[in-house]
């Protein structure tokens, strides 16, 4: 019976794989890229994996209005990056934030900024890729 159920599995993912026409790519690997996996890798060594950032160098993003007010404000600064003063929470901050358009795609974009309005206690709405393409 064993052998069967390892027959009929291996056959199902066999008959899937050719079912995926040759040179395209599955349906799994065009799901949405993961925000907490893009900040990881591109965000938190500046903002912290806890969102705090590192005070008078980089600023948090946890409970921070311009990350959960007008998407549009978020949306601009990640694709264009920051230069100059700013105040976040009523601290002083005075470093560059590079862009980040044509280094992440705009699925990416949109994912990320949806992971930080909904982490550390931001409670803002997702951002679409639409929005990140409208931004450009």
């Amino acid at each position: 019976m064993k052998r069967f159920v390892l027959f009929a599995v291996a056959a199902s993912a066999l008959t899937a794989a050719a079912l995926v026409p040759h040179g395209h790519a599955s349906a799994t690997a065009s799901a949405a890229p993961d925000g907490k996996a893009v900040y990881t890798k591109n965000c938190s060594s500046c903002h912290q994996a806890t969102g705090q950032g590192l005070t008078g160098t980089f600023p948090p993003l946890a409970k921070n209005d311009v990350v959960t007010g007008d998407p549009n404000k978020v949306i601009h600064i990640l694709l264009n990056g920051l230069n100059g003063p700013i105040k976040v929470n009523g601290a002083s901050y005075n470093n560059a934030m590079p862009p980040w358009k044509g280094t992440l795609s705009n699925a990416e974009i949109a994912a990320v900024i949806t992971y930080i309005r909904s982490s550390w206690g931001n409670k803002a709405s997702a951002v679409t890729e639409a929005q990140v393409a409208k931004g450009k």
